[in-house]
């Protein structure tokens, strides 16, 4: 007896579904170390990069970092700039096509996917890298882990500050998680937020790391040590 139909074939996996291209490789001509802003051929801003020197040395750990709702790249790039010369970090911020993220926007994966998958390409290209991490902070955070959960298979770890949810719609790989969290937050309530995630991230088998401060909507100087020393250990 033969099925009545042929198999389901495996949907496609792309931008759409917040799938990333871009892998590390050695790059074909290594780019200026220190503090760089891109910007598209109409002059609208795109990322901000920062590279410690010297970039022929060892192997970068490249971290996106994504802002906030209405912020901007420079936001973005300052959640780990203190840190970035002590660990070797390489630190990609972009910045947003509309005012936040478009998975939050409403739109659905697309337009920041590819904006971040072609970021990434140019990094790799003039940069060497080890290993790749994103985070986030307030709406990056959410965007962190929903693209990082999606993209395990390229992502090795997530850091998420505040976040106020992850929604993946594929998963790939086990990246592990850190997640802090202000018990004052007015703007994403920790009770519905991340003591609500957390577990639920727990559940499905990935690794959590969970910080909760007494404080606001914010990222206090000690938690960002915290989540740096448990990025680079």
């Amino acid at each position: 007896m033969t099925e009545p139909a042929p198999p389901h074939r495996q949907p496609a996996e792309n931008p759409r579904h917040g799938r990333l291209a871009a892998r590390p490789a050695p790059p074909t001509a290594l780019a200026a170390a220190g503090l760089a802003s891109l910007t598209d051929p109409r002059g609208a801003a795109l990322a901000m990069v920062y590279a410690p020197e010297p970039v022929d040395g060892p192997p970068y750990r490249l971290v996106l970092l994504l802002h906030g709702a209405g912020g901007s790249a420079r936001q973005g790039l300052d959640l780990l700039l203190p840190e970035a010369d002590a660990h070797r970090l390489l630190l990609v911020a972009p910045q947003a096509v509309a005012s936040s993220w478009d998975l939050i926007g409403g739109e659905g994966f697309g337009t920041d996917v590819r904006r971040i998958d072609g970021l990434l390409a140019m990094a790799f290209a003039g940069y060497p890298v080890a290993r790749v991490a994103f985070g986030g902070f307030s709406d990056g955070a959410s965007y962190a882990l929903s693209l990082g959960l999606t993209n395990g298979d390229l992502v090795d770890a997530v850091l998420a500050f505040s976040p106020g949810f992850a929604a993946p719609l594929v998963t790939h790989g086990r990246p592990r998680v850190y997640v802090s969290h202000g018990t004052r937050d007015p703007v994403l309530p920790v009770d519905v937020c991340s003591r609500r995630l957390v577990p639920r991230l727990r559940s499905l088998g990935y690794d959590v790391t969970y910080d909760e401060f007494p404080g606001p909507h914010e990222i206090p100087a000690p938690i960002r040590t915290r989540a740096t020393t448990w990025l680079t250990t």
